[in-house]
């Protein structure tokens, strides 16, 4: 793995070590309260090795990206801006693959700038996170105020990490080096996606899209992965058996190989 510097912005890069390599390079955006690591865990060295080069950034605030203003300063157009600075260092332009919040950030993305295609994975849909909030609030009110505790700059409990994630069992070693590696999120950028920001549809570029959720998540469920699908005109593909975090589940694989025959197809 080599981690680069795109100006103040931790960019982790995987490259293919074989002699076939994809034509199109991809861009691995995170969700709340992660950053690139999230990525390095499985899909970018599994991408890389069937021929993609990988990177995934992290966003203002989060990993070993700057911070040079407090985190609740920042964004969402933040965030988007530092999607776009990237892109604009890659060699060639490429497929954006956002999850949940980093979901959003590539539909806001699309308002100003084009892809050669965009997988959005359990992504927050065009419509906002109330509904969201909302469901959880009836659903799993413990884990909606512990996700409230962590937007005050606390750390989540490890039974709600767990459930907000996984629906596959988790081994006690694992699920501490991810409790250690979460952090809080911007409240701004929070509010941009519940109400103050949303994505304008009609603005957008509509590249090839893929819509992917989880049948277990617990935070971006299968009906609001359908809202997204219908609002671009896609259908919503839901993955059995895994929860919100799917690039980290105990069966990741089918996740990334669910993306790879997508891009295969489209010969990306």
């Amino acid at each position: 793995m080599n981690t680069n510097r795109f100006g103040d912005l931790e960019v982790l890069c995987r490259a293919p070590a074989g002699r076939h390599i994809r034509p199109t390079p991809l861009l691995f955006v995170h969700g709340a309260y992660t950053g690139a690591w999230c990525w390095d865990e499985h899909f970018l060295p599994w991408f890389a090795a069937q021929g993609w080069t990988s990177y995934a950034v992290s966003l203002s605030g989060h990993g070993a990206s700057r911070r040079r203003a407090p985190l609740d300063s920042f964004s969402l157009d933040d965030y988007v801006a530092d999607l776009a600075e990237v892109v604009a260092k890659l060699p060639e332009m490429p497929v954006l693959v956002g999850h949940s919040m980093g979901g959003m950030v590539v539909q806001k993305y699309l308002e100003q700038g084009d892809a050669p295609g965009v997988v959005l994975m359990s992504a927050v849909p065009p419509q906002g996170l109330m509904s969201s909030a909302v469901g959880l609030m009836f659903k799993k009110p413990n884990l909606l105020v512990d996700l409230n505790r962590i937007m005050g700059g606390g750390q989540p409990q490890l039974e709600s990490l767990l459930e907000a994630l996984f629906h596959q069992p988790v081994d006690d070693d694992t699920l501490l080096r991810y409790y250690h590696l979460c952090q809080p999120e911007s409240h701004r950028a929070i509010w941009d996606m519940t109400l103050f920001n949303l994505p304008r549809p009609a603005l957008m570029h509509r590249p090839p899209m893929l819509v992917l959720g989880a049948e277990h998540d617990q935070l971006i469920p299968p009906d609001q992965v359908e809202m997204t699908a219908a609002t671009y005109g896609r259908r919503a593909e839901i993955l059995p058996g895994l929860g919100h975090g799917m690039m980290l589940e105990r069966d990741w694989e089918r996740a990334a190989r669910h993306v790879a025959e997508w891009l295969i197809e489209r010969e990306l």
